[in-house]
């Protein structure tokens, strides 16, 4: 039987700073899991159910780089393998002692989790092209929890018609509403969204007018979108300046998420908690939008939503996960 596309992605589950020495409890896709450091600083992930008696492993502790289960004091190493069961000193654990691994990597600043460790060197990630742009500057905004499925949140993220009404004064005003044709381009990986322009009162943290910002977006992860935007010179932003944000999105649960922005800004003179109080504010006109819709998973059936030309983007991102056969967080 083969398992849903999503157990074949990465996903971000938290900030790598979080994980420390101590049993790190996570939930991803209705999936809990339990994360620690080995003794080489290693990221360990396992599902948090010990195979003896079903309790939470993320109620042990970490002695010298293996996880002891509190309940019965069993002792996993990073890949799931039981090595000691101490009722039974000189019993030597084998296949039915072991729990359930997951493969887990550090990227971006956070920890990442591929739930089929089979598949995980094939396995999807965002593609950020900026990150490897040594002339940006790397930040990361959030976390934000948010009670929506993570396609809606996706779906938002490359909406560009709110813009004049849940972000007015931000990244949009009243009267300047109207949104041109963008040019869509698919390819093997996704689709890209280009010549998509807006007038906005605030483009960027450094800009001191409204001016017209150029969006550029890219969609390659079911769970996570690019973009990248350009403000024209009149809006007072420095030559040359630009920036590009990819969404980044842990589905915890169908209809409940954890989001963070990984954030590549040309690198001027503005003060890093200046962009980043940008995005929380953005974030936060979004949020109660979002938890407001119904219903909370994505509708992928024709008809189910309206759509009008300006949805352009958001259409080619429902066929995108039909394509792929998405259904965590669908309808």
């Amino acid at each position: 039987m083969s398992l849903p596309i999503e157990h074949s992605l990465w996903h971000p589950v938290c900030d790598a700073r979080q994980v420390q020495e101590d049993p790190c409890p996570i939930e991803l896709l209705e999936h809990a899991l339990v994360l620690w450091r080995d003794q080489n600083g290693v990221v360990c992930g396992l599902h948090d159910r010990c195979p003896h008696r079903g309790a939470r492993l993320s109620l042990g502790r970490v002695c010298q780089g293996q996880l002891h289960c509190a309940y019965h004091g069993w002792t996993f190493e990073g890949q799931g393998q039981c090595t000691q069961v101490p009722a039974l000193p000189h019993f030597k654990p084998g296949p039915a002692q072991q729990a359930n691994a997951v493969a887990v990597q550090e990227r971006m600043g956070l920890v990442w989790v591929c739930l089929d460790p089979a598949s995980a060197e094939q396995a999807i990630w965002p593609v950020f092209a900026a990150e490897w742009n040594a002339g940006m500057r790397k930040l990361n905004a959030g976390p934000y929890d948010v009670a929506t499925s993570a396609p809606r949140i996706v779906e938002n993220f490359l909406d560009m018609s709110h813009f004049s009404f849940v972000h007015d004064g931000w990244l949009g005003q009243m009267g300047h509403s109207e949104i041109p044709d963008v040019v869509l381009t698919q390819s093997e990986a996704g689709f890209k969204v280009t010549n998509a322009q807006v007038w906005q009162p605030n483009t960027s943290a450094l800009s001191t007018e409204g001016g017209m910002v150029s969006y550029t977006y890219e969609v390659n992860h079911p769970y996570s979108a690019v973009l990248t935007k350009v403000p024209d010179a009149q809006s007072g932003v420095p030559p040359g300046y630009e920036e590009s944000i990819v969404l980044l999105i842990q589905p915890q649960t169908a209809d409940s998420c954890r989001v963070w922005f990984r954030m590549a800004v040309s690198d001027f003179e503005v003060d890093s908690e200046d962009v980043l109080a940008f995005q929380d504010k953005i974030f936060s006109q979004d949020k109660p939008v979002l938890e407001s819709q119904q219903p909370r998973l994505l509708p992928l059936q024709t008809g189910a939503e309206s759509n009008v030309a300006s949805d352009k983007a958001s259409v080619a991102y429902r066929r995108f996960l039909q394509n792929l056969a998405v259904t965590f967080g669908v309808c």
